[in-house]
């Protein structure tokens, strides 16, 4: 095991790092994001619940004895069961809890054609993985694959700039001009608010004016995470950053996650919206409705999150998407708690726009580990933003269901 710095002090080779980060020249059909039309997922009755009592502590790890053939083998829930998943609540900064039903529109769970359903139950059944004897290191699966974001240019600049830390411990996403997206576990355990949750604050990084550590890339959005090949890199020192905190005005958790818990198939829900007090001013990233693993450029997903092992420290990673269903994504993306809640992205080409776009495309919920006959099945598992999800989330954003009809 490499010892913690050891990454970011080795001088990779110049010419193999940003291969891993070029997008395609060619515009494949596998390269497209795919518009689709989505179903309404419409607020129905507001009814008001009793406040929490927030007295539990955050937990930064979601673990669940259901893998991925588990979930494989649930059956589909029906119109009415995601009605019941959909419901949501609403925590006020007050305090007040409210409870609000769902209806949804344009939706047949029966005949469902979306393109990730489709592939996730066409798709052979993996080839299973031998099973570790022993636990590894948490949540870093062998050579450790994580970059710190060092300089200001690079730190201040898209798609970097969308990460934020939560007060309770947590990554989170900016997905609109007031609008963070999380995991709701760093909000809520599943039975009750967590300490924090009323009172909680987002944080957005920002180095001091000493640190002009240089950026070959600072006027190229489409090319940022190129950059980390174009130099070598070195974790920037703690006592250069700090973060500017504001408070959250609403949270939105989906009663999926509100009925299961952290134990329970209920991860299938692990994702939360925060709404701000006030705009945060800076560029966000839209959210896509997830595509099938296959369809991803070099099936490769990446995020940026506050790992709790390099405190103060932005940490980029990306790696190959693996097995997958229908609402989660499993991959071995190198990660520590603290980064739950960070927004998984691809950047894809859009036809409409005619540009490249990176959109979200799910939530980092955290590392799983499932004992099985004596031994253990590790993997990393991010929740999917399918076509409901995707609609739920974009009405809490835009307030409406018309703008919301293409993801």
């Amino acid at each position: 095991m490499r010892p913690r710095g050891e990454l970011s002090r080795s001088a990779l080779p110049l010419l193999f790092l940003p291969l891993l980060f070029l997008p395609a020249v060619v515009q494949s059909a596998r390269q497209q994001w795919h518009l689709q039309r989505v179903p309404v997922v419409l607020p129905l009755q507001t009814d008001a619940r009793p406040d929490p009592s927030f007295l539990s502590p955050a937990h930064l790890e979601v673990t669940s004895p259901c893998d991925p053939e588990c979930h494989r083998a649930a059956p589909r829930p029906s119109y009415w069961d995601l009605r019941g998943l959909l419901a949501f609540e609403t925590l006020h900064s007050n305090g007040h809890l409210t409870e609000t039903a769902v209806g949804i529109y344009g939706y047949d769970p029966r005949a469902d054609t979306s393109p990730a359903y489709l592939v996730a139950d066409a798709a052979p059944p993996p080839t299973k993985t031998p099973k570790a004897p022993v636990r590894r290191r948490r949540q870093i699966f062998g050579h450790d694959g994580r970059f710190s974001i060092a300089g200001r240019d690079h730190l201040l600049q898209y798609p970097f700039s969308v990460a934020v830390k939560l007060s309770t411990g947590c990554s989170g996403t900016l997905v609109g001009e007031r609008h963070v997206l999380t995991a709701a576990h760093c909000v809520h355990d599943g039975k009750n608010y967590v300490k924090g949750a009323q009172k909680l604050r987002v944080g957005f990084l920002r180095p001091s004016q000493r640190d002009s550590s240089p950026s070959s890339s600072a006027n190229s959005t489409n090319h940022a995470e190129a950059a980390l090949g174009s130099a070598y890199y070195s974790p920037p020192s703690n006592h250069k950053m700090r973060f500017q905190w504001i408070r959250a005005k609403r949270t939105h958790v989906p009663k999926g996650w509100v009925k299961g818990n952290a134990n329970d198939i209920g991860m299938d829900y692990d994702y939360a919206l925060l709404e701000l007090k006030k705009p945060h001013k800076r560029r966000h990233m839209r959210l896509g409705v997830s595509p099938p693993a296959q369809r991803l450029p070099g099936r490769r997903v990446q995020f940026s999150g506050f790992d709790n092992d390099r405190r103060g420290q932005l940490v980029y990673r990306f790696c190959a998407a693996g097995e997958e269903t229908a609402d989660l994504l499993y991959q071995h993306c190198d990660a520590q708690p603290g980064a739950s809640g960070s927004g998984v992205y691809a950047r894809m080409w859009d036809r409409r726009r005619r540009r490249w776009e990176r959109k979200v495309i799910g939530v980092f919920s955290g590392h799983q580990w499932v004992e099985q006959d004596g031994a253990t099945k590790e993997f990393n598992v991010a929740v999917r933003l399918t076509p409901l999800k995707y609609a739920q989330i974009c009405y809490w954003i835009r307030g409406n269901f018309v703008d919301c009809r293409e993801g």
